[in-house]
């Protein structure tokens, strides 16, 4: 895992931004298309701004993929992670991605549901995956413990209380018994199947996770610590994030262009 640090969330965005963007283009050089997928959080709010500043990328020729999204919810729901990247994604591109796979977090099925995004994603390797982690070290909507030996590449998943706590403290919901109780996810081993991951996690109250999952063992009580064993995971914090860290990363954040 290569741990970055900046010097503050904006700065953070821009360099985890300009990663992303020459990983893309790389794929899109190499194969005529990038598969990428992203994820809908607080998180990201930097990151996506910056990465929309990159008119170098062609996203004519992205495939774009949706990490997770809450059972039950409809995309017009202000929490609906659909709802997240149509706004704050694909809406301000300048021109469509060639195709973009979203959860359908109503769809009447479950399990059809979780065949239909697998045979989607399954046509190719994934070229990025751009994620974060939970206050209880989760990546996508795998809490602890997380599956590390599914098959699947996607499933519904039960949702701990640090987890939906969390959803309350960003403001997307007015109280815990408003979250969500369930949810679809990308699994563990689908997400560690991506060529390249890039990981954003701003904030303090994200600190105690990122020394789990840095320092810590390699465990399913801290899903995010099996992106170490990851060939090429970037993980992007800042000074607050970072700030509990047995040995704070020394690289600088790669500028922005």
């Amino acid at each position: 895992m290569n741990i970055l640090v900046s010097p503050d969330k904006k700065s953070l965005g821009e360099a985890a931004a300009a990663d992303a963007a020459a990983k893309i283009c790389a794929a899109i050089a190499a194969r005529g298309e990038a598969r990428v997928v992203f994820a809908s959080a607080a998180s990201q709010f930097e990151f996506l701004e910056a990465l929309l500043a990159h008119r170098e990328i062609d996203w004519s020729k992205v495939h774009g993929f949706h990490l997770d999204e809450y059972v039950g919810l409809p995309a017009d729901h202000p929490a609906s992670f659909r709802r997240f990247l149509r706004e704050r994604l694909l809406a301000k591109l300048p021109c469509p991605p060639k195709d973009f796979t979203f959860v359908g977090g109503d769809a009447p099925d479950p399990a059809a549901e979780c065949a239909r995004l697998e045979a989607a994603i399954r046509k190719a390797p994934v070229d990025l995956a751009c994620i974060g982690i939970g206050e209880n070290g989760h990546v996508a909507f795998n809490d602890p413990p997380a599956d590390f030996g599914t098959k699947a590449a996607y499933a519904v998943v039960a949702l701990d209380e640090v987890c939906r706590r969390q959803q309350v403290g960003e403001g997307w919901y007015p109280s815990l018994d408003a979250v969500p109780t369930h949810a679809y996810s990308m699994t563990v081993p689908q997400i560690l199947a991506a060529r390249s991951i890039v990981c954003v996690v701003p904030d303090a109250r994200k600190a105690d996770a990122v020394a789990a999952a840095v320092d810590g063992p390699i465990t399913p009580f801290c899903p995010s610590s099996i992106l170490r064993t990851h060939p090429d995971c970037a993980l992007y914090l800042d000074p607050p994030a970072a700030s509990k860290l047995a040995s704070p990363a020394t690289d600088p954040a790669p500028a922005a262009p």
